[in-house]
């Protein structure tokens, strides 16, 4: 309730204060700038908080199962993340496709130029975009937070599991990349079931599997809309 609209106005100023005046430069001046900005948030963490791990606590939901049968049962949390990761693909699912600003926010991304000729503000669009993103980061953390311990340096492995997540689901379908994480997801824990050491390396190898067969991804923009 807090974080959340925090994160929303946090993502529009730094979008419309700073990331704005990176874009005239090509991909490279936003990308070193946003990498910066991590280094700075890390070391202000490390700084604020230690290095020491830490775990947000949700309750009894947190170990409540479900019993499927056959000695099959599903974690209540697990399940309500699962939920709430197809709910917010859904509503931006809706949004993109079936709003005016959805609209703009793809003729923007097809044609930046044009679209400012046909009356768009793209500054603020973009800075719309940025504080749509922090939602969901927020959301993803805040959920992360309660399933697992986190501390100051834990941003960048999330951030290769979610890039890995995109290119397998396939890049421009929002449901190409639930799908990514799920693929993702299901070969780490087959990994962790053969050896705890292999938990991570199963992942890289169906990223890189998917790289060599498939490197479009398993689904596509044209197959998305």
């Amino acid at each position: 309730i807090v974080v959340i609209p925090v994160m929303f106005i946090l993502g529009y100023v730094l979008q419309r204060g700073l990331l704005n005046f990176t874009l005239s430069g090509g991909l490279l001046p936003p990308l070193l700038v946003t990498f910066g900005i991590s280094i700075i948030i890390e070391n202000a963490l490390l700084e604020a908080f230690g290095p020491q791990t830490y775990r947000l606590q949700a309750g009894a939901i947190e170990t409540q199962s479900v019993q499927l049968g056959g000695g099959i049962a599903v974690g209540v949390y697990p399940l309500l993340v699962f939920a709430t990761a197809i709910v917010g693909i859904a509503a931006l699912q809706l949004l993109f496709y079936r709003t005016r600003l959805g609209r703009a926010f793809r003729a923007v991304s097809d044609d930046a130029g044009t679209a400012e000729l046909m009356g768009i503000n793209n500054r603020h669009l973009y800075a719309l975009a940025m504080a749509i993103a922090m939602i969901f980061t927020a959301l993803a953390g805040i959920l992360m937070a309660i399933r697992t311990t986190f501390d100051p340096a834990a941003g960048p492995i999330r951030l290769i599991f979610a890039f890995e997540a995109v290119i397998i689901g396939g890049l421009g379908s929002l449901w190409g990349t639930l799908l990514g994480g799920v693929v993702l997801g299901v070969a780490q824990q087959i990994g962790a079931q053969i050896n705890i050491s292999y938990e991570v390396l199963a992942g890289y190898l169906v990223f890189l599997a998917v790289l060599v067969i498939r490197p479009q991804g398993l689904t596509s923009r044209k197959a998305q809309s």
